[in-house]
């Protein structure tokens, strides 16, 4: 990913740039990779309320994907569902400092500056 701008900003600005961001990375045990998805399933027994409307849930399943192989998919008890979403996006933004971070050390290698 190119950050604009970067090749403008004088090394102490990358650098000063590079300390604030891993200030702001989410704590990194508190991270996980891939999607919550809501479900609802239908139970299939004859005059069940589910059976005319859109079925018991929400459920939540963590869904996450793999290079070469099938998803895999892991019930989230209801009790955990906001840490996994919290822990969801740790990772989009830890993902995304990591990035701008690795921006920033390749002007610096461009430049021939310490890494």
């Amino acid at each position: 990913m190119y950050i604009d701008g970067l090749t403008e900003k004088t090394t102490k600005a990358l650098r000063q740039r590079q300390k604030a961001l891993l200030r702001r990375l989410p704590p990194l045990q508190a991270i996980l990779r891939g999607s919550l998805v809501e479900r609802y399933k239908r139970c299939g027994k004859p005059g069940c309320k589910c059976a005319n409307g859109p079925g018991h849930g929400p459920k939540y399943y963590l869904t996450v994907s793999f290079p070469k192989r099938p998803p895999e998919m892991a019930y989230v008890p209801q009790a955990f569902e906001e840490t996994v979403k919290e822990y969801l996006e740790n990772y989009r933004k830890a993902k995304e400092i990591l990035e701008e971070l690795s921006s920033i050390n390749r002007e610096l290698l461009r430049r021939r500056e310490r890494l």
